[in-house]
Order: structure tokens, then sequence, then C-alpha cells
């Protein structure tokens, strides 16, 4: 709303000149900012943007970058607790300490930041002059100040300074009084999806045999199983899912969040890119699924080993 996102975007392409800088700037974007906006919301803000800078290029380098996007934000939001929901999910069902957290998911997320520089460095290069907006988009300064004070509260809020309870409060009576359209906005459905979660999962619960049996099973291989499960039903119901049944925190949420390369719904942000790229004119949907899965499964299959050895 404040124009922040627009503003940075368009001050930093001034200095591009190279469509491999270009590209590099772009998967840092997704990959820096989806740590503290989610990797929804990175997507949303930065595949549009992407489109319109390269619209008018080959069709092969825009499903490229666009594909080293949608992994540079999986991979970034799993570095913060606030990065996307099945961190923030279970670093509350575990009630993990945020060292603890970070000494976890830094390692895999350098590793993971390293292999997309060297993807981008592969890629072509050419001359580029990129025309941004003229004049600079305007920041909305009151906007930025509120929305930046609320967003302070939740962080102080996941880091357990503040009670989420007054946090609600505090956000709504703001929200109410200032700037009621936004609430509309709220993905009420998928809300309701993740109550519906709980309710299914508590009754799971109660099932001895099934308890036992899903404990059992996923002793010892609390990564690949989470990973796995992804790959099918999305890493945050995998990760609502099987929380109960298995007190490997590390495992689980190492699974779930490499789980989230893979197929096209093993992180619902990817379905993000996938509408935003599908509904540009002459999208090419299968030659998209096809590079998104090859360096997807890739990143995987690395990521999947890296934390097997060090494990």
């Amino acid at each position: 709303r404040s124009g922040l996102f627009r503003l940075v975007s368009a001050e930093l392409l001034r200095h591009v000149k190279s469509s491999r800088k270009l590209a590099a700037l772009l998967v840092l974007l997704c990959f820096f900012f989806s740590m503290f906006i989610t990797n929804d919301v990175a997507l949303i803000t930065f595949v549009p943007f992407t489109l319109g800078l390269l619209a008018e290029d080959r069709e092969e380098h825009l499903i490229f970058v666009i594909t080293l996007e949608t992994m540079a934000a999986n991979l970034g939001s799993m570095v913060t607790p606030i990065g996307n929901p099945q961190n923030l999910f279970l670093y509350t069902y575990y009630q993990m300490d945020i060292g603890e957290f970070f000494v976890l998911l830094l390692p895999p997320a350098l590793l993971s930041l390293g292999l997309l520089m060297l993807c981008v460095l592969c890629s072509r290069e050419e001359a580029l002059r990129v025309e941004t907006e003229e004049p600079l988009p305007k920041l909305e300064k009151p906007s930025l100040i509120k929305f930046g004070v609320l967003f302070l509260l939740c962080v102080l809020t996941v880091l357990r300074l503040l009670p989420w309870q007054g946090l609600l409060i505090v956000l709504l009576a703001v929200l109410l009084l200032t700037d009621r359209g936004i609430l509309a906005r709220v993905d009420y459905f998928l809300l309701l999806t993740f109550v519906a979660f709980f309710v299914l999962v508590g009754n799971l619960e109660q099932l001895p045999q099934l308890r036992a049996w899903l404990s059992e099973a996923m002793a010892g291989r609390t990564l690949w199983i989470s990973a796995l499960l992804s790959q099918f039903i999305s890493n945050v119901p995998s990760a609502v899912m099987l929380a109960p049944f298995t007190r490997d925190a590390r495992g689980l949420l190492l699974g779930v969040d490499l789980g989230g390369l893979g197929t096209l719904v093993a992180s619902l942000a990817s379905l993000i890119s996938f509408k935003f790229y599908t509904a540009h004119k002459g999208a090419k949907p299968g030659r998209y699924l096809l590079c998104f899965s090859l360096w997807n499964f890739g990143f995987l299959a690395v990521l999947l080993a890296f934390e097997a050895l060090i494990r």
C-alpha cells in the first residue's frame, strides 16, 4: 500500500545494465524480501513486475527467471519464522528457540542462495537498458509508518515478547479505524482450511492404532516423509498433519521447507507464479511446467542430499 517495494525495485533497477544482472536482482529481491513479507507476497509483488520488464524477451528466458524467482521465494522464506505459514506453525507448535531456528535453517538457505546465483551466472548475458517509471513511485509515508509499526509489533509477538491477544486487538482496532478495506482482502477461505486441518488432525490423534503406526513410520524418517508428502498435498498441510506424530521438529521443519520444491503444488506459493505467467500473452504453460519441474527437483535432490550428509 505504501509503495515501498515499487520504490526500492525502481531504484535498484537504475543500476542494471545487463540481462544477467537483472535476473540476479529479481532473484535476490524474492529471496530476501520473502523472509519478512512471506513467499506468497514476494511473488505477488515481483512476478508481475518481472513480466512487465521481460514480456518482450525470449519466452525461454522469461520462464527461467520466473522459475528461479519462485524457488528463491520458497527457499528464502524458510530462514525466518514469519517467512511462510509452516514455519510459523512449527515454530509455535514445538516452542522452538529463535537461535535454534536460525542455526537449523541458515546452512540450507546459504547453500540455496549459492546455487541460485550459480544458475544466474549460467544464464545469457546481453546489454540491457531497463526503463523504470518516471518519476519514481511516490512513497506514502503515513501508510508506511502505520504498517511498519504494526509489522514490528507482529515480529515482537512471534518472538514471544508481546501477547498475541493484545496484538490482535490492536491490529483490528487500527485497521477498522483507518483501513477497513484491507480486512476484506484477507483470505478467509485459507484460514478456514487451516481450522479444518486442525480439527481433522485432532480427530486422527484420538485413534491409538493410527497414532502408533504413524509415529513408528516416521521414526528416523521425518525429513524424507514430510518432503515426500509435501509433493502431493503441499507443505503447509503436511506440517499440520504430521506434527502431532513426531517430536523430530528439526526433521519436520526441514522436510516441509525443502519439500516446497518439486511439484507445482508442493508450495502453494508456486501456483501464484504459474497463474501470473499463464495469464500473460504468449504464455507456454507446458514449457513452463517442464522448466519448473527440472529445476525444482534438481534443487530438491541436492538440498536433501546435503541435509542427509550433515544430520
